[in-house]
């Protein structure tokens, strides 16, 4: 079902927009990150490591379409481009295929075992909660995404028990503090459209400059714990770890002089904290695959 055409305009792509709300490159790279913390947790190649990417694609995908459809008010201003806003999805269609994701993400997290199941559960609730109150709420939001983020470690680390959740906690750890930096830095960019739709997000209540200087503060605590797994990987991962660093570092002080959501969005502040954590979560990888006896 899509909204927003009338018979004078052309029927715009439904399959696109189904695909666009799921935010398929962010699935699939959430997804990816499940079998790596699986690997690097001791785990092998095989069919858990499969279920554990079917399960946090579909389930980070729902969330994104939910996150869509309760903030199709604010995107019509900060997002005109998105599924909904387009007219590509309707908001009830969104609804109903962001259910049908979680319900099909959590299934899939059974065969990888009773810890991964109960932890997509959770996470699929949490998303929903997420999207319908806690986006609104200053900054308990953006903690709950940077839980989310880091979960994903966990999934790979739950499904070996509590001595894979040990191995795998530091990179949540970083992933989370990272995270929270680059959600302050979003909602600073988009305070304008959040303003006008009645969020209550954190640069909404406090101003861009304090929410920019929080971030720094996150980025700062999310290098320090960084250099965590150096004892495991060695001076290998320090090296492969430092240009992530800098890039995170690098894209947070760019924004610190800003007092406006568009100075950031200008200043690709959390664009460049985004590649950052893309160059660490490969930095990650490499390390554990150089530390393999």
């Amino acid at each position: 079902m899509v909204g927003g055409s009338n018979p004078s305009t052309p029927a715009l792509p439904v399959s696109s927009g189904y695909l666009s709300i799921l935010r398929p490159t962010n699935a699939v790279v959430s997804g990816l990150v499940a079998p790596l913390a699986f690997l690097i947790a001791g785990g092998e190649l095989g069919p858990v490591a499969g279920w554990l990417f079917c399960c946090v694609f579909l389930v980070t995908g729902a969330g994104n379409a939910v996150n869509d459809y309760f903030d199709a008010a604010i995107d019509r201003v900060n997002r005109p481009d998105r599924p909904i806003p387009s007219g590509q999805v309707s908001e009830q269609g969104a609804l109903r295929y962001a259910a049908l994701l979680s319900i099909g993400g959590c299934l899939a997290a059974v065969p990888a075992g009773v810890a991964p199941s109960l932890l997509a559960i959770g996470n699929a609730t949490l998303l929903w909660l997420y999207a319908a109150r806690l986006k609104r709420i200053a900054l308990a939001g953006h903690l709950a995404v940077a839980y989310l983020s880091a979960s994903v470690f966990l999934f790979g680390g739950v499904a070996l028990g509590l001595d894979g959740v040990r191995v795998v906690l530091p990179l949540a750890l970083i992933t989370f503090l990272g995270t929270v930096a680059r959600e302050l830095l979003k909602a600073a960019e988009d305070v304008e459209g959040d303003r006008e739709g009645g969020a209550r997000t954190f640069p909404v209540r406090f101003g861009v400059r304090p929410t920019v200087r929080l971030a720094f503060l996150f980025a700062l605590a999310g290098i320090a714990a960084s250099a965590v797994p150096y004892p495991a990987w060695g001076l290998p991962y320090l090296v492969l770890i430092a240009p992530a660093d800098l890039l995170i570092l690098g894209g947070v002080v760019r924004a610190l002089s800003c007092l406006t959501g568009d100075c950031v969005r200008e200043r690709r502040a959390a664009t460049l904290l985004k590649a950052g954590m893309f160059l660490a979560l490969a930095a990650f990888a490499i390390a554990a695959v150089l530390a393999q006896p």
